[in-house]
């Protein structure tokens, strides 16, 4: 057992898809799977029952979880207690936030930082923003830019940065979606719509949906905000998405925004972090100068 394999653990006991955590992780999917069966052995448990079409805990698996939670806490603080003081801060940094972040408001944030903090290395990993406050979680990130959501755990500190108007998007050009916006009554309950899998955003466009007594029309389920712009842009259908993720996309000129009936409130963006980890010197000098931005 080893400090990589509870990593990789984490990250799996919470995605529950040997593929996507293979991805994430940066390694192969016969490497995830011999490191799991080796860790099973190491346990002597089952830690997941897998089959054709999905994965879960097993009751050890769990009970693994806490421990593997608590395994890396302590080795993260047992490491900064062991480390010299110096005058400089020294270490990486582990980042995840999603794509349009890393254009739109990670460059203000790191720039001070690194000014700073020039010894510390940054790992940036982009990705599914609805996965940013898991993989804090997970201890696969040390910080994330999240949206906040509804029910933060307990566990995790949420420090605010902007908020991000919500927007319902469509495509421009003509299309089968683009002939129904030309109506005087848009036909909601006909249009196609493109909505996130998981995750805040998914949780939004419910209650959009709630509050019109809508049963929409959904086309596709997509993973990633990004990709959603892309799917409007194509021609897929309807979302509603970030303002800024529109803003910073290269396919802004085929995508049109529409007006919404009712009122979208807008996500609050944030970093999100353990709170058993802002002690640390790293973590604590980010959080100093997020402080400071704001």
């Amino acid at each position: 057992m080893d400090i990589r394999t509870i990593k990789l653990y984490l990250h799996l006991s919470n995605s529950l898809h040997f593929a996507k955590t293979a991805q994430q992780m940066h390694v192969s999917p016969s490497t995830l799977s011999r490191a799991m069966q080796r860790l099973e052995e190491e346990v002597g448990a089952k830690l997941f029952e897998r089959d054709n079409r999905s994965v879960t805990l097993t009751n050890a698996g769990i009970e693994y979880r806490h421990f593997a939670e608590q395994t890396l806490d302590s080795w993260s603080k047992l490491k900064h207690r062991l480390d010299p003081q110096q005058d400089m801060l020294r270490g990486r940094l582990n980042l995840y936030c999603s794509v349009t972040a890393a254009y739109s408001h990670l460059p203000a944030l790191l720039d001070r930082f690194r000014n700073e903090h020039p010894l510390v290395e940054i790992a940036l990993i982009t990705g599914d923003p609805a996965n940013a406050v898991d993989m804090v979680r997970q201890n696969t990130a040390d910080i994330s830019i999240a949206a906040k959501p509804e029910n933060l755990h307990e566990s995790l500190g949420f420090f605010k940065i902007d908020d991000i108007p919500l927007v319902i998007i469509a495509p421009t050009f003509k299309c089968a979606v683009q002939e129904l916006l030309t109506d005087t009554y848009i036909p909601w309950d006909r249009l196609p719509f493109i909505i996130p899998e998981h995750g805040p955003g998914r949780r939004r466009i419910e209650n959009w949906f709630k509050q019109l007594g809508l049963n929409a029309n959904v086309y596709a389920q997509v993973s990633g905000q990004e990709a959603i712009a892309s799917m409007v842009a194509l021609g897929c259908g309807v979302s509603i998405t970030p303002e800024v993720v529109i803003n910073n996309s290269p396919v802004k000129d085929r995508i049109q925004q529409i007006p919404s009936p009712v009122a979208i409130p807008p996500f609050e963006l944030g970093c999100c972090s353990k709170n058993s980890r802002q002690d640390e010197p790293i973590i604590a000098a980010f959080l100093r100068e997020l402080n400071q931005l704001h």
